[in-house]
């Protein structure tokens, strides 16, 4: 039986004595810190590693009931911190594992210590006075082109997500990684990602949280990072002057400035 290291291709960078656990979001695995992370190992212990499903990660772990819901890829996060026997971590996630790294403070605040949430949403599907991004059949059509062209889709939601005017590369690296994830599985953590609502967890959230907002990001509007920050009790919101939905790629030097400026605060 593979240990959870392997289970999650867990990767450590660094010996610092502080650890940072990144968690990396849809569609994506734990290559996509590749520009941020060196320079965080220079002063400290930087933990990768990829969902069940994505990456190397081994995908006869999968199971769509478990994952079907945030609480499933939380159980990787815990189980990470379980093996590594980890404790006051500071925690970065990209996107969705936001939430799922929220869920995870809130069953057990004694292993994290500070947050950063990078292009969070509680909620993707605009309500009655919340606008989350989308309509409901947004996410509808989504899903259907998912299962009817997935290198189609692919190929239309990576220019949506990223700034292909201003680094060509990048969308196409953010294309790749989509189409490089098994279709089933893509398919079934968007619709985990897109259909969920974790607007009544935030509340419970008592960790210290940086909110890194994209003031272009068509994924996330900037009212939900008000939204967030209204709403996360200990948070302190961050709006970067960039378009869409990857700053640590697009602009890592100055997204890392941010981490590490929160952190050693």
């Amino acid at each position: 039986m593979k240990s959870i290291q392997q289970r999650n291709n867990v990767k450590i960078m660094g010996q610092g004595e502080q650890t940072i656990l990144l968690a990396h979001g849809f569609g994506c695995e734990q290559s996509m810190w590749q520009y941020i992370a060196p320079e965080l190992a220079e002063q400290y212990r930087v933990v990768l590693f990829d969902y069940v499903g994505a990456g190397e990660s081994d995908i006869t772990a999968y199971q769509s009931e478990k994952y079907s819901t945030a609480h499933g890829y939380k159980q990787d996060i815990l189980d990470i911190i379980d093996e590594l026997e980890l404790e006051n971590i500071y925690f970065v996630g990209h996107s969705v594992s936001s939430m799922i790294g929220m869920l995870a403070a809130i069953e057990r605040p004694e292993c994290f210590s500070k947050f950063v949430m990078i292009g969070p949403s509680p909620c993707y599907i605009n309500e009655p006075g919340y606008t989350g991004g989308f309509e409901a059949c947004d996410i509808a059509d989504l899903l259907t082109m998912m299962e009817m062209n997935f290198t189609g889709w692919a190929n239309y939601l990576a220019p949506v997500v990223t700034d292909p005017a201003q680094d060509p590369q990048l969308t196409k690296n953010v294309e790749q990684s989509f189409v490089s994830v098994n279709p089933q599985i893509a398919r079934e953590f968007a619709e985990m990602t897109f259909m969920s609502d974790h607007r009544e967890s935030l509340a419970s959230m008592t960790m210290p949280t940086l909110i890194i907002q994209c003031s272009d990001d068509s994924i996330v509007p900037i009212e939900v990072g008000d939204y967030l920050h209204a709403h996360l009790p200990a948070s302190t919101l961050h709006i970067m002057q960039v378009k869409g939905h990857y700053p640590h790629m697009s602009k890592p030097t100055e997204t890392r400035k941010l981490i590490e400026e929160y952190f050693s605060n």
